[in-house]
């Protein structure tokens, strides 16, 4: 049942991934998109001007000028906001909206241009058409949705008009053009499938990656990190402390008489003390502090911008709520905390662990159960 929900979490959580990673995709395309639209316009009234009415190209180019201001700002607006904002629930409605106006105004307008006495007009404003169906597939390739939507509105006003006129010459335009788009929009299929695998694919990797990573440096049984992940990372926060001038602090923590809880109740009632420990020392600290488990017993927290004082009370609320722990058949639980503080005298993190370690070591020889500072 776990593994069941497990699996349906992992696969729901790479869906959205995967979503997002379209919608990303589709911004990143549309800027070129767009531009070539209002250039493309703009060529085809050239080409038209002495053919079609002025109005006409006039008004035409208006609403287009409008919708692909629409789509900038969109798209600055889109780019310019946080990272975590770009969502699809956020974004993918916006991107319809200003997509099918602006596809509907191109197509309307391309029929407005249909002159019914001029081929000529007629074979350049396909020819248009066309293109822009063919951009469309390569712009809104994440999306099947919108690139049949796309060319639907850009392509089928003219075609179907053509498919009505008297001219066999017409009509067979429009059927080659109906044809043609039969093929493009069944070559979107396989595309936005191929897209869609890959993003898939790419996620699934990372995921697994990051798996993999985390059960490099972690340890299985407190959830805590493992003690070459702890030493890494603490070296560096020892760095950034030191060259920053910040406070760093560091516990070292024993649990009393572990191996006679071992000896006494077995290994499975020492593992299960080791979680309770584990648990209450990531209730006990900051996120942002660093904890690990050593080996054995032992365990150690470095606790950035923290004051020796502020690290003993940590300490003492830690070495409280252990003593509160009750595991079955085990007979009460405390722990040994050592406190020591990062001073000139250290040149690494080793030797401000090493402080810790030995005012742990005099909390023990002093009757454990309690916390020594170095």
């Amino acid at each position: 049942m776990y593994l069941f929900e497990h699996q349906h979490e992992r696969d729901a959580l790479i869906r959205a991934h995967v979503r997002t990673d379209r919608l990303h995709l589709l911004f990143r395309q549309t800027f070129f998109s767009v531009l070539g639209s209002f250039l493309a316009a703009l060529m085809l009234s050239w080409l038209c001007w002495d053919r079609v009415d002025h109005e006409v190209i006039l008004v035409w180019l208006g609403l287009l000028c409008a919708s692909t201001s629409l789509r900038i700002v969109l798209l600055v607006t889109y780019f310019r906001s946080p990272v975590e904002t770009r969502t699809p629930q956020r974004w993918e409605r916006r991107y319809w909206l200003t997509l099918s106006l602006s596809a509907a105004i191109w197509g309307g307008g391309a029929l407005a241009l249909m002159h019914p006495n001029d081929l000529m007009t007629q074979t350049l404003v396909l020819l248009f058409i066309v293109g822009m169906s063919v951009s469309a597939v390569s712009c809104y390739s994440a999306y099947r949705s919108m690139t049949i939507v796309s060319i639907s509105l850009v392509l089928l006003p003219c075609s179907f008009w053509l498919l009505f006129q008297p001219a066999p010459t017409q009509i067979g335009m429009a059927a080659a053009t109906l044809v043609f788009a039969s093929f493009v929009i069944s070559a979107t299929r396989k595309l936005s499938e191929a897209m869609e695998t890959a993003f898939r694919l790419t996620r699934e990797m990372e995921y697994a990656h990051g798996i993999a990573n985390h059960a490099a440096q972690t340890d299985e049984l407190t959830g805590l990190k493992n003690r070459r992940a702890f030493f890494r990372q603490a070296e560096q926060t020892y760095e950034h402390c030191k060259r920053n001038r910040v406070p760093l602090s560091v516990l070292m923590l024993d649990i009393d008489h572990f191996k006679r809880i071992n000896d006494s109740y077995g290994h499975q009632a020492g593992d299960k003390v080791l979680r309770q420990i584990g648990g209450v020392i990531c209730e006990s600290i900051r996120d942002v502090d660093l904890c690990g488990r050593l080996g054995g017993e032992e365990f150690a927290m470095l606790l950035a911008d923290t004051s020796i004082d502020d690290a003993q009370a940590t300490a003492e609320q830690l070495r409280q709520a252990i003593a509160t722990l009750a595991c079955e058949h085990v007979e009460g639980i405390t722990a040994s905390i050592g406190v020591a503080s990062m001073n000139g005298a250290d040149r690494d993190v080793h030797m401000l662990l090493n402080d810790a370690d030995k005012a742990l070591f005099r909390a023990k020889a002093q009757g454990r159960n309690q916390t020594a500072v170095a």
